[in-house]
């Protein structure tokens, strides 16, 4: 692939990988430690995320359990937590925190998998606009170094691109929308 459609390669590839993490942060019933990668913890007036305070652990399948490594912690975890939007209250009995996943109801996971359906449009719509920069750049250099046969030859592996990504953002977001309505 030439050198001049790479960049936007790599700029949808980025695109696409910050809509995976998104994801992963979207709880579907189950236990699932990335639902606290954003937390920060107030770690001597330091915002530090909670995996480097503490060890994180899944007892159970709907459980996760935090021990902190300096017991002083729990109640700053506690209140990171509680300030986030997870949307759960955590328990502590002063040497670990519990987190306890509720069964989601069924209206519950319709709007998680609404919220996978919106991320995923907005990824497609950055990934169009990363497709409409590129063919702009490329008709700026028509008028210089590079014939229209190539010209088109490169608008055409731009487009070839854009919808290999798309396609994958549809898998993805259908991935994601089945594992949140299982059971």
């Amino acid at each position: 692939m030439d050198e001049k459609i790479k960049v936007y390669e790599e700029k949808m590839k980025k695109s696409y990988e910050h809509l995976e993490s998104d994801y992963l942060g979207i709880r579907a019933g189950r236990a699932n430690p990335h639902v606290l990668d954003k937390v920060k913890v107030d770690y001597y007036g330091t915002p530090t995320p909670i995996q480097q305070v503490g060890n994180i652990t899944i007892p159970e399948a709907r459980m996760i359990q935090i021990a902190p490594w300096e017991k002083t912690l729990i109640k700053e975890i506690e209140k990171a937590i509680l300030a986030s939007d997870i949307g759960i209250t955590p328990s502590n009995d002063g040497a670990v925190i519990r987190l306890v996943f509720p069964e989601l109801t069924e209206e519950r996971r319709k709007d998680l998998v609404k919220d996978v359906k919106k991320k995923a449009e907005e990824c497609k719509v950055a990934i169009r606009n990363i497709r409409r920069d590129g063919n702009d750049a490329l008709k700026k250099l028509s008028k210089t170094e590079v014939s229209e046969d190539t010209i088109k030859e490169l608008e055409d592996d731009l487009q070839k691109l854009t919808d290999k990504f798309i396609k994958d953002v549809d898998k993805l977001m259908d991935d994601k929308s089945t594992e949140i309505m299982t059971v």
